[in-house]
């Protein structure tokens, strides 16, 4: 069969674009998600998507393929190209324009019947005969009334349809800066295609553009919240329960997910949700998703909503604590500084998050956090090594990991003498 660029199943080439551009530089050879020639099939189909953002590189393990984009050059997350190139069979696009020219010569609703009478004389103008039943018409209304393109409403036992109104009043600087920033700005993208708008007025230091290869998946999560429903959630864990090639294996499991957090500082994006099974909630990367399906409403959303936004204020990041006998963890370290290197004075009051700062003189200040899991803050607090002249934990094995971990670098650096017999102090690293 002759190769085709378009997309039936997004899921696969979402793998692949990860695989190439996330986690990426993989030869041929290490690529083991599917056989060789599934790979060379997708690598091809990638690369009619993103042809100029392709690059590779030759080592002595075999070629490397990956995406590479400079945010300097692309006005436009140039990831968005795969929603746009879903595949459609003959019959699906040839109804769908049917469809639209009967709801634009219509603009009072019509009965199913009515839309199969007005498709029959529709296709009777053709030589070449194309019949559609009743069940594929109205599977293809209600594909349509999910999506929001078509309106549906019921008189009686009878269901109406009616295509719904377009809305074209869009600020275009806006949706600019929404497709580019937001959680599922592909939509935005969408919309500005149809203005023919090229050029957009921002430019992002750092954009986070890998987020669109996850807004289907975004997308559900928002509708599951809003509804308040419980979702089965089928995901994986890399690196974790590896079978025999390598490959991580899917696992499943029942939740109601409260809330969606994105990361300023990476860009990650995750799912929060409580899991009745084992009464905790667990924080999942929307990356490492592979399904969602919605479920029944969930009786205790809102309880489960109001009890994480009441730890909300305590979480330094994602990471998420039994329901039950809680406790709170306290962290604070004091920083010095020169005169002239106020910007660690800034660096304290920009990134305190849920913390305080509180300045003691003109060259120190102390911080301070309460929050449910200290470990999160130690990768940001080695930051400041060699300007922390005091540190206190109150979970007693982080603080005796961190400093182990002080004494570890010392060895590394051959200077763990020279401070125990004095010859070098802290102030000096």
């Amino acid at each position: 069969m002759a190769y085709s660029e378009f997309i039936k199943k997004f899921n696969r080439i979402r793998e692949y674009m990860r695989e190439f551009y996330v986690y990426g530089f993989k030869t041929r050879d290490e690529f083991t998600l599917k056989s060789k020639r599934s790979y060379d099939d997708e690598k091809r189909r990638v690369e009619s998507l993103l042809g100029d953002y392709m690059s590779f590189k030759q080592t002595s393990e075999g070629k490397n393929v990956f995406i590479s984009i400079d945010s300097r050059v692309s006005h436009h997350n140039p990831l968005y190209k795969a929603w746009k190139a879903k595949s459609f069979t003959d019959g699906s696009i040839t109804l769908h324009f049917i469809l639209m020219d009967i709801f634009a010569e219509n603009e009072d609703s019509l009965s199913l019947r009515d839309i199969e009478d007005l498709v029959c004389a529709y296709l009777a103008d053709f030589e070449e005969q194309t019949t559609f039943d009743e069940s594929t018409i109205r599977k293809k209304l209600n594909e349509y009334v999910k999506e929001g393109i078509v309106l549906s409403e019921k008189r009686g036992k009878v269901a109406f349809y009616k295509r719904a109104p377009e809305m074209d009043d869009f600020n275009e600087d806006a949706l600019d800066f929404f497709s580019e920033v937001l959680p599922c700005g592909v939509v935005g993208s969408f919309i500005l295609d149809k203005m023919n708008k090229d050029e957009g007025m921002f430019r992002f230091k750092h954009h986070y553009i890998t987020g669109a290869l996850d807004s289907e998946i975004m997308c559900s999560l928002f509708d599951a919240i809003h509804e308040k429903r419980e979702i089965n959630l089928e995901f994986v864990k890399r690196n974790v329960n590896l079978d025999s090639e390598g490959n991580a294996e899917n696992r499943l499991c029942i939740v109601t997910p409260v809330m969606v957090m994105i990361s300023v500082q990476s860009g990650r994006e995750h799912l929060i949700a409580y899991n009745g099974e084992n009464d905790m909630f667990y924080s999942y990367r929307l990356d490492s998703i592979e399904k969602v399906e919605l479920k029944d409403v969930s009786e205790n959303f809102d309880d489960f909503r109001n009890l994480f936004l009441e730890r909300l204020p305590h979480l330094w990041g994602v990471s998420t604590h039994n329901r039950t006998n809680v406790e709170l963890e306290t962290v604070e370290f004091t920083v010095t500084y020169g005169d002239d290197e106020k910007y660690i004075r800034d660096r304290l009051e920009r990134e305190k998050r849920c913390g305080t700062v509180e300045h003691l003189d003109n060259n120190t200040s102390r911080f301070r956090a309460v929050v449910y899991d200290s470990l999160e803050l130690v990768p940001w607090i080695r930051t400041f090594i060699c300007r922390i002249s005091d540190i206190h934990f109150s979970n007693e094995e982080i603080e005796e990991r961190f400093k182990n971990d002080i004494d570890e670098m010392y060895e590394l650096y051959g200077i763990s003498d020279e401070i125990e017999e004095g010859e070098v102090t802290e102030d000096d690293i």
